[in-house]
């Protein structure tokens, strides 16, 4: 297997969690998650009424491991893996449902 990119099954279950958690907020809020797969990342985007905006990043670490996350940063426009410091970063626990809190939390 390529380090480089996610297995697509890996993909499949991804969206399929995405898709999970925006079913289940869709009544408490007016923005959906959408997903962006480039090599070994899975962007997390916010689309609220067609502004789309980043919110953060995972990381592909191998079937089976925790992904990495990395929250955006407005502030210096990237994302920032070292970055623990905001509402929500106990969230982020590896999983994709984990980041999608930790986004809600931090950019409500």
């Amino acid at each position: 297997m390529n380090k480089k990119t996610i297995p697509d099954e890996v993909k499949e279950d991804a969206l399929h969690a995405i898709e999970r958690f925006n079913l289940r907020e869709a009544e408490k809020t007016a923005f959906c998650y959408i997903a962006r797969f480039q090599g070994k990342y899975l962007y997390l985007d916010r689309d609220e009424c067609g502004n789309v905006g980043p919110i953060c990043r995972l990381e592909y670490k191998g079937n089976g491991k925790p992904w990495g996350f990395a929250i955006y940063k407005y502030s210096s426009d990237c994302y920032d893996p070292r970055e623990c410091w905001f509402p929500g970063f106990e969230l982020a626990d590896g999983t994709v449902e984990g980041a999608l809190k930790a986004g809600t939390e931090t950019y409500g």
